[in-house]
């Protein structure tokens, strides 16, 4: 097997082939003429280990002469050659050259809505038949169906049953052919009859051939309770399929997310965006729209929280996240202080691991039933530097939405760094043209003509009204008072004219 020496770039020098101690036999050296042998190369890559079977290299007729720093440096670019072409074909560079790997994260929630959750060791089973009405909803269509047909099979066969015993213990099978005898059911000659009368009695078929008669009390009795019975057994099972038929999540199909998220510019400011549609006429009434941050954290004490949910507004405070969904949205979460993207860059993007649930909320126009859609996006989904290309145009009386671009994304010019770096930088840049202006604002007074000829006429500063002092503003405020009293209390700063001259 090959030596895989990726934790170090060279042999040390002070290694050498060990000496055989005396006593001990030589090893004895393979036949040239052997054929090779398969060699296996590991590498091993974010948890996965990837294994080839490669030949090994042709070895020179001088191989014995060979020192054994040579051998290992020989097996070293082997395996760097190999280890590279694996690098190239299982892990791509992002832009900053960062290694991001193929391998997908587990998903929380799939693209198409699913939670992907199962619950196990759960001992109180029982719960779910005390919610038998909605164990039945929830359960798929195969199973729905044979419960569906089992139900009424069942209450059938069970009827037609006591209907073959009453018969039997009666003695109206013995007295088939004897006319002066009344039966308990007419026209009942075996268990299929029994069987056919109580199909007829339950869906009220009546064919008229099989009737009671008023001979048989308990027969009497058995057909009020099979009625009773009958009624219940229509009304749940029917309920059932009726509601798993008009179950909202149907409605969910026809509501679409984007496939990506971008993170771009808006209104000078970081916002993640995503792109939110419905392809059907009737509209989801109240609608709302919902985003939690699904990522794993530890605490200041140690505890690992694992899939921590934290919520990312959507603009809750100001009231856009309730939608009139008529056309495609473009939803935008500005990424500020509260955001948990608060300190994260490009480079940073591409190394992070988490994944982002959106929820949609609304009621059904047609059916008043309350709908949600969901979908998510992984880290590796969420594009920077990108936006939404326009799917809206104006024609003839109508505005006309392409949703063959729903999709389509297209890159823009946005700054690499955080939303923390680019406000910091933002801030620097304005307080500098703040108080640049202020300075050149300054610089014209005290360069005007109007206090050249004052400072021309007269050297004796208390003749001059207090009214004509030259005044120096800082931050906007201007102030002729007093310049130890009013010059601190407004922020402005009032020299005298022997102040100017020096």
């Amino acid at each position: 097997m090959a030596l895989d020496n990726t934790g170090f770039s060279s042999c040390p020098e002070s290694l050498s082939l060990p000496v055989p101690e005396k006593g001990e036999e030589s090893v004895e050296e393979a036949p040239k003429d052997a054929p090779p042998t398969d060699v296996q190369n590991t590498f091993e890559e974010l948890g996965h280990v990837v294994t080839t079977e490669t030949a090994p290299p042709t070895q020179p007729q001088t191989n014995n002469n060979m020192s054994f720093q040579a051998k290992m440096a020989a097996r070293e670019a082997q395996a760097n050659q190999s280890r590279k072409k694996l690098q190239g074909v299982g892990q791509e560079r992002g832009k900053f050259g960062w290694g991001r790997s193929r391998r997908k994260r587990q998903r929380y929630v799939e693209k198409n809505g699913r939670c992907n959750v199962q619950h196990g060791n759960m001992r109180k089973t029982y719960r779910y038949l005390t919610d038998i009405f909605t164990t039945l909803v929830d359960l798929n269509w195969r199973c729905s169906l044979l419960v569906f047909v089992m139900a009424y099979a069942v209450t059938w066969l069970f009827f037609g049953a006591i209907w073959y015993l009453i018969a039997y213990c009666r003695g109206d099978l013995d007295h088939l052919e004897d006319e002066a005898w009344t039966p308990c059911v007419n026209n009942i000659n075996g268990f299929i009859s029994a069987f056919l009368f109580s199909i007829e009695t339950e869906t009220t078929i009546g064919y008229g051939h099989r009737v009671i008669t008023d001979q048989c009390p308990v027969g009497t009795m058995l057909l009020l309770l099979q009625a009773i019975l009958g009624s219940m057994v229509n009304a749940f099972m029917v309920g059932c399929m009726f509601v798993k038929i008009s179950q909202p999540n149907k409605r969910a199909e026809t509501l679409v997310f984007s496939r990506n998220a971008v993170i771009s510019l808006r209104d000078d400011k970081l916002c993640l965006m995503f792109r939110v549609g419905d392809l059907r006429s009737s509209h989801i009434v109240g609608a709302n729209m919902r985003a939690k941050l699904i990522k794993s954290k530890q605490t200041q004490e140690g505890e690992f929280i694992p899939l921590d949910q934290t919520d990312i507004s959507v603009g809750f405070e100001t009231g856009d996240d309730r939608l009139f969904l008529v056309s495609p949205l473009v939803i935008s979460h500005e990424i500020d202080v509260r955001s948990p993207f608060w300190d994260m860059s490009q480079g940073q993007l591409e190394k992070e691991d988490f994944e982002i649930v959106v929820i949609l909320e609304g009621m059904v126009e047609a059916t008043g039933m309350t709908c949600q859609a969901r979908s998510s996006y992984l880290a590796e989904e969420v594009l920077w530097g990108h936006r939404f290309s326009p799917m809206m145009s104006l024609a003839e009386g109508f505005f006309d939405v392409d949703y063959g671009a729903f999709h389509h994304t297209f890159e823009v010019n946005t700054p690499s760094c955080s939303a923390r770096e680019l406000a910091l930088a933002t801030a620097r840049l304005d307080a500098h043209l703040y108080w640049s202006i202020s300075s050149r604002l300054d610089e014209e007074k005290w360069e005007g003509p109007n206090l050249t000829e004052q400072t021309g006429k007269s050297t004796d500063s208390e003749s001059v009204r207090e009214g004509d002092r030259p005044t120096f503003t800082v931050g906007g405020v201007t102030s002729t008072q007093d310049q130890s009293v009013v010059g601190e209390q407004n922020g402005s700063v009032t020299t005298d004219q022997s102040e100017s001259e020096a």
